[in-house]
């Protein structure tokens, strides 16, 4: 019997070429790759050698995204991730990127809230397409987050957000983030949250727009469990908009942020 990883799982088989296996296994499989390289030719199978089956345009079974998830992450990352849910308030140019960033490692659960719809001036920056012009911005990022990674479990709020409703909505969050481009709507959910949930990190943003230096955007913590991403200073004004890389890189750190106090917490 060989041992082989198929799909990303160790398995045993008495089957001798790769082709052999395919026909066993997934005969209707369209693309073959062992070890990292597309076959055309049938081969033979060794101790360790890494199979994969691919069939055009099958999606996996939530088994199969997990295995392959969890050899990626490893096992012990993969299931504090997967336990995890994530809040994002405000679904623009940082929580489109934000909430798609935190789909692909396969958070649990994200809950979303916005009210707007999406606009041509949108596509400089946000995760959106041509065809989603008018659409609601909760619909359209689950439509895409469901093409990302369907088990991944959202519910969405297309609501305006006030201190009066911002709780239970996020309740339950291990991560609350803040992805609004107004300052005033920042303010108010960070001071209506953390009053609330003081012990939960809150992770916001300040200072995105231009194309300045990327090594002036950071994280400083204010405060036991607050995080604010950015410069700090550099707000959007003639010649200075907000634009794609510069508010990506402040989405994916809000987001590697998440990931990581998450996969820390209550270690020592």
């Amino acid at each position: 019997m060989l041992k082989i990883k198929l799909n990303e799982r160790l398995v045993e088989t008495d089957a001798k070429t790769l082709f052999a296996l395919r026909d066993r296994v997934k005969p209707g499989a369209d693309v073959v790759i062992l070890n990292g390289a597309a076959m055309n030719a049938d081969a033979p199978l060794a101790d360790g050698d890494a199979v994969c089956f691919i069939k055009r345009g099958e999606a996996p079974s939530a088994d199969e995204l997990e295995a392959l998830m969890a050899s990626r992450h490893t096992p012990g990352v993969h299931a504090k991730v997967k336990a995890a849910t994530v809040g994002i308030a405000g679904l623009g140019g940082l929580g489109s990127a934000i909430a798609i960033a935190l789909a692909r490692v396969g958070i649990g659960r994200l809950i979303l809230a916005d009210f707007d719809v999406v606009e041509p001036s949108n596509l400089n920056r946000q995760q959106y397409f041509v065809d989603q012009i008018g659409l609601l911005k909760t619909d359209a990022l689950v439509a895409n987050l469901r093409k990302i990674n369907p088990y991944v479990v959202v519910e969405s709020h297309a609501v305006k957000l006030t201190p009066d409703n911002i709780l239970p909505m996020f309740a339950n969050v291990d991560v609350m983030i803040e992805a609004f481009d107004r300052a005033d709507q920042k303010a108010m959910l960070m001071q209506a949250f953390t009053a609330q949930k003081p012990d939960v990190p809150f992770i916001g943003a300040s200072g995105l727009a231009g194309f300045g230096p990327e090594e002036t955007i950071g994280v400083k913590k204010m405060g036991r469990s607050i995080y604010i991403v950015g410069d700090l200073k550099t707000g959007a004004r003639p010649g200075c908009g907000l634009m794609a890389p510069r508010v990506g890189i402040a989405a994916h750190m809000q987001a590697n942020l998440a990931l990581r106090l998450i996969v820390e917490k209550g270690e020592s």
